[in-house]
């Protein structure tokens, strides 16, 4: 059984895939070839967004949005200790400080009511990171923001697809990353990702930052980085996205399913009326992890963690001295996520076995 299916769903499309590559191949446009801009066109098509940005990955995506913004040394940037390092290892390697802040207990997402005693006059944006495929609470953050004077980035890795109030994530705040890393909701196969933005300005500078802060040949406005996508992704990205509402639409299912069934077993993921998940993962709460996780394990069932150490105690972030306790909700959820396998091709009757794996292992 695999935790993610990416087989299955090659299978569906490879000859499209080939015949993809193989146009790429030939007009021999490695970098910044057609595909991109037809990509780009694609994914602001669908989420609404008036402009896309292209990049070489999630994790450069996030770079290059505070670049655009002009944080640096000093600055402030609010996000959640709950998530992937990535989000706050950039605002680290620029220069700039993450100020944590903690979670909300049902969706896992940034709780937009503690933000505000956060802010100082160095905070320059908020960064909130939408969990396992959810939204965070936009239209609370984006308020506080708006009050501040304050942009707002959304770390939107897993969440591509989601809709809050019928708005698709990357869309809904002044930057909206994403990733397309292959586990992704919508992957390719390898590194990459994609800024989105309403804002001229904004779009203008994340275009020349990814290209080396280059406006025209061998002129150079900014300082930025070699953040492309390659066109060999941008062509597979745009098969992918021929199905990708299709496979949404079965990770809703497979999602709901789950819960309905696990109900009465563990704590399910808690979706919020106004929001749509794409379930970039399937996480549930066991108090007693580490003999759950050995018991799907001999059951043959694969399982992950995401993120068994919040970013405060990670010791890359040890130098703001936030240590055990500092942020207890996130520590706490922290302790007893598990996720399950998720992927749009997951059969009933491996999630029936998943499922029984999880009850007896409870």
């Amino acid at each position: 059984m695999q935790f993610i299916d990416l087989k299955t769903q090659q299978n569906r499309i490879r000859e499209k895939i080939d015949i993809a590559i193989a146009k790429v191949l030939d007009h021999g446009q490695y970098v910044m070839g057609p595909e991109i801009k037809e990509l780009e066109d694609a994914l602001c098509n669908y989420t609404g967004s008036k402009y896309c940005i292209s990049n070489a990955s999630g994790t450069d995506a996030l770079l290059l949005a505070m670049l655009a913004l002009g944080i640096g040394n000093g600055d402030e940037v609010i996000t959640s200790p709950f998530t992937f390092i990535a989000t706050g290892e950039m605002i680290a390697l620029i220069g700039a400080k993450p100020v944590f802040v903690d979670i909300d207990d049902k969706a896992y997402n940034i709780d937009p009511t503690k933000i505000e005693e956060k802010i100082t006059d160095k905070t320059k944006a908020i960064m909130p990171v939408s969990l396992y495929g959810q939204c965070a609470k936009f239209d609370e953050i984006n308020e506080v923001a708006s009050k501040y004077n304050l942009s707002v980035i959304e770390d939107g890795a897993q969440s591509f697809g989601a809709s809050y109030k019928n708005k698709k994530s990357s869309n809904l705040s002044t930057i909206g990353c994403t990733s397309f890393f292959p586990s992704k909701p919508l992957g390719g196969y390898g590194d990459g990702g994609a800024c989105f933005t309403n804002d001229e300005e904004i779009a203008q500078k994340m275009s020349w930052l990814r290209v080396h802060g280059q406006d025209k040949r061998y002129h150079h406005p900014l300082i930025g980085i070699n953040g492309r996508l390659d066109t060999i992704q941008a062509a597979i990205l745009l098969e992918k996205m021929a199905i990708f509402e299709d496979e949404i639409d079965k990770r809703e299912k497979i999602g709901a399913r789950y819960s309905e069934l696990l109900a009465s077993t563990v704590v399910t993921p808690y979706i919020e009326k106004h929001n749509t998940s794409v379930y970039g993962q399937y996480t549930i709460l066991v108090e007693k992890r580490e003999q759950f996780l050995e018991s799907m394990q001999a059951k043959n069932i694969p399982t992950a963690v995401h993120y068994p150490i919040p970013l405060n105690l990670q010791p890359a972030f040890s130098q703001y001295g936030q240590g055990e306790g500092s942020f207890p909700i996130a520590e706490k959820i922290a302790n007893q996520v598990v996720s399950l396998p998720m992927h749009p091709y997951l059969s009933e009757q491996d999630q029936d076995l998943i499922v029984k794996a999880v009850k007896e292992s409870v």
